[in-house]
């Protein structure tokens, strides 16, 4: 029999669709059984005790968790994040419940053996329930006291060979697409790049020091498989310069029916003949595809790099030849002013090792964003507050019609003396005209 009676949560788990109370219930009688024979370092009942708080709350209509304060691992102030329940006699498995976050790897490509390490170490050490991943990327491991965190992080570093997450106002930790270990679309190795990103600021991982968070995200192309331009502060995007290639025998291949459209990806139901005009050249967002009947023609120069056409039509569309990224910044979720996405900052940039023009931008808004960024104030509200030129000015981006992104919206400009080579004026004639 149950520990505790939820009706109330009970309710989630009708209908079709999947519910995390189900899952809490489940991993709840596995720990009970115990068949592994695991000396849990933590209270047995914990997710039964979850499931308890979680109905008190939805009866009382109030929370019963309150802020951890600052909980965490020695010479580290990120990775773990803090939860005390207010009942803690009520429910004493979960009196304290705190949430580490551990580094995923690259591509999230887990072996067997490691991903088994690390449910071993979570089982013992902690409820067993994990998030796979959180919007950030980390494996995110929920529900552990206090007295298992050192231990949590001895065995992940020394055992598992992998470090925890960010939190709290600090660099969280940076994830990527799979790139170019499985995808042809990708324009530079995101793996690479996220690695030695990751390596170079461990002590920004680790060690919070900015106004509030910070994301790097790494899509290898424009399709943004881990939605790097909505949201992580500076996203980076690969992209390519020069024309689309076009295998013509390719297009001709597809309005004939011979190739199936977006890979038949979308083979489950009869969706008539490929229309090219109706599915891909009427749909390019710039208007830059033309098709008479025999040739396709793109007008690079007007192209969004929107991915649809080449996404529709693999085998006979690729990426240019000089391939490299774009930089864009101040994307975030809604927090004090709304949901942002990221704007163009550097329209194309090499990506070759050591990285070195990657991260003269990062350092350079580093520096001017956590002089002027207020206390909880991501980016891209730093950037709403003093404009985007602000931006351009410290990472010494020359200004580019590509940052527009409405025209004429702002009438007003100023400039100061420096921009228009100084002026000179007598302040006495000058009041002589214009009296306070």
């Amino acid at each position: 029999m149950a520990k505790h009676q939820t009706p109330l949560l009970d309710e989630l788990t009708k209908g079709p669709w999947p519910s995390f109370v189900d899952d809490v219930k489940a991993e709840a009688a596995r720990r009970a059984a115990n068949k592994d024979g695991v000396e849990y370092q933590i209270p047995v009942d914990v997710c039964e005790d979850l499931l308890g708080i979680l109905e008190l709350c939805y009866k009382d209509k109030e929370t019963h968790w309150k802020h951890g304060g600052i909980v965490g691992v020695f010479g580290y102030g990120g990775g773990v994040i803090g939860r005390y329940c207010d009942v803690p006699k009520q429910f004493p498995g979960v009196a304290h419940f705190h949430t580490v976050r551990v580094n995923q790897p690259g591509g999230k490509y887990y072996t067997t053996e490691y991903l088994r390490g690390l449910i071993d170490i979570w089982d013992m050490r902690g409820s067993g329930l994990t998030n796979m991943h959180g919007s950030t990327g980390d494996m995110v491991w929920l529900g552990t006291f206090t007295e298992q965190l050192e231990e949590i992080f001895y065995e992940l570093t020394h055992k598992m060979n992998t470090d925890l997450g960010g939190s709290g106002s600090n660099l969280r930790t940076p994830a990527e697409c799979l790139g170019m270990s499985r995808c042809e679309y990708a324009c530079y190795d995101t793996m690479a790049l996220c690695y030695a990103m990751t390596q170079e600021y461990q002590d920004e991982l680790h060690r919070p020091a900015f106004p509030y968070k910070f994301k790097f995200k790494f899509d290898g192309c424009p399709n943004g498989c881990v939605a790097a331009l909505a949201r992580s502060d500076l996203s980076f995007v690969g992209t390519w310069k020069g024309a689309i290639k076009i295998d013509q025998k390719a297009v001709a291949a597809y309005v004939g029916g011979e190739l199936k459209p977006n890979a038949g990806a979308h083979a489950s139901r009869d969706w008539g003949k490929f229309d090219i005009m109706k599915e891909v050249v009427d749909l390019c967002p710039t208007k830059c595809m033309s098709y008479d009947g025999k040739t396709l023609k793109i007008d690079d120069k007007e192209c969004y790099r929107c991915m649809h056409c080449i996404n529709t039509m693999p085998a006979a569309l690729r990426v240019g030849d000089e391939k490299g990224l774009c930089i864009l910044a101040g994307a975030k979720a809604p927090i004090l002013d709304g949901a942002q996405m990221s704007s163009l900052l550097a329209p194309f940039v090499p990506v070759e090792e050591p990285f070195d023009e990657v991260k003269e931008v990062v350092e350079n808004v580093w520096e001017w964003w956590m002089e002027e960024g207020k206390n909880r104030e991501r980016l891209g509200e730093t950037l709403k507050r003093l404009g985007f030129g602000k931006i351009l000015e410290v990472t010494n981006i020359t200004p580019d019609a590509r940052h527009v992104q409405h025209p004429r919206e702002n009438p007003y400009i100023f400039w100061t003396a420096d921009e228009v080579g100084g002026w000179d004026r007598d302040i006495k004639e000058y009041r002589k005209r214009h009296a306070r």
